[in-house]
């Protein structure tokens, strides 16, 4: 399995395979150093960051569900500039790329992390849409069209790096959030983010979650975001990184010809801390067993009969 070719090229970013460990599930990388060889990976998107330092949402923030997890966590973080002083460094060491993903409650939050990080040694950016306006009442980002426009515009003409824009579910038609993001200037998409859910504890009638709803991931998800990257591939030009309950080689491949060039893995690392490595080693198995000597092979390679 020594000769296959792994490698795939996002905005111009080379990656020395497809896996990414997702954002928000493999913190910054580092606190998994004792159980992965970070070397293997092709990048790592960090934990979302923040303009300062955010606490999160109140406990309890995760409640395991049937094939997947709900997670409240809220974007705890210690803000940009500690991970430009203290956590980049050590990442600094490791033969993988480095993606930085960024929040704001505000386009100029926005605006400001992505200047602050204009001139740091990192490979991407990566645009959440999934936050709350605070100027617009706390409508997400990334659930209007126009609004996907214009901060991926205005975050663009702030970024020196190669822009990734992360995409919610939670949408009527996920194309034309897509398409938006690419006429803004999105150099790449990621999706799917978290599908919007609950859980309630019968015993004492309360909600299980300390901030009553989260986002569902893990393999229940996956079905859904299948469709979504299939769709948003046959839309847009650009790359697409595809994420949603991969937890084998094989939902690898899957997402892979259903038109994503990479993929991110976020749950199957809280449920064994080497999923990815291992999940990467069962993809390259799959490429030996079915005499696939090249990724580009598999990408976007769905053999689809449309009804006439």
């Amino acid at each position: 399995m020594e000769n296959l070719k792994l490698n795939v090229n996002i905005a111009g970013v080379s990656f020395k395979n497809p896996i990414i460990a997702a954002s928000g599930t493999f913190g910054f990388g580092v606190e998994y150093k004792e159980y992965i060889d970070l070397n293997h990976l092709g990048g790592i998107s960090v934990t979302g960051l923040t303009l300062e330092p955010r606490k999160g949402n109140p406990p309890p923030r995760i409640a395991e569900t049937p094939s997947g997890i709900l997670n409240s966590v809220g974007l705890q973080n210690p803000g940009v500039d500690y991970f430009i002083d203290s956590i980049l460094p050590k990442l600094k060491q490791y033969d993988t790329n480095i993606i930085a993903n960024i929040n704001g409650n505000t386009l100029d939050e926005y605006c400001h992390m992505a200047t602050r990080l204009q001139q740091i040694d990192i490979d991407m950016l990566e645009l959440n849409l999934s936050c709350p306006n605070v100027k617009q009442g706390g409508v997400s980002f990334g659930t209007d069209p126009e609004m996907v426009y214009s901060i991926t515009k205005a975050v663009k003409e702030h970024s020196h790096q190669p822009l990734i824009v992360k995409l919610t579910p939670n949408v009527t038609d996920i194309t034309e959030i897509a398409i938006a993001a690419q006429k803004g200037g999105g150099d790449a998409i990621s999706l799917v983010n978290t599908f919007l859910g609950m859980a309630i504890d019968v015993k004492t009638r309360r909600p299980v979650l300390g901030n009553i709803t989260g986002g569902l991931s893990g393999p229940a998800i996956k079905p859904l975001a299948l469709r979504m990257v299939w769709q948003v591939s046959r839309a847009v030009e650009i790359p697409i990184i595809g994420m949603g309950g991969i937890m084998t080689g094989e939902d690898v491949v899957e997402f892979l010809l259903a038109g994503a060039t990479a993929v991110s893995i976020g749950t199957a690392n809280l449920v064994t801390p080497d999923s990815m490595v291992k999940i990467l080693y069962d993809f390259k198995t799959y490429m030996h067993n079915n005499k696939v000597s090249s990724i580009d092979e598999l990408i976007g390679g769905l053999i689809v009969k449309m009804p006439t």
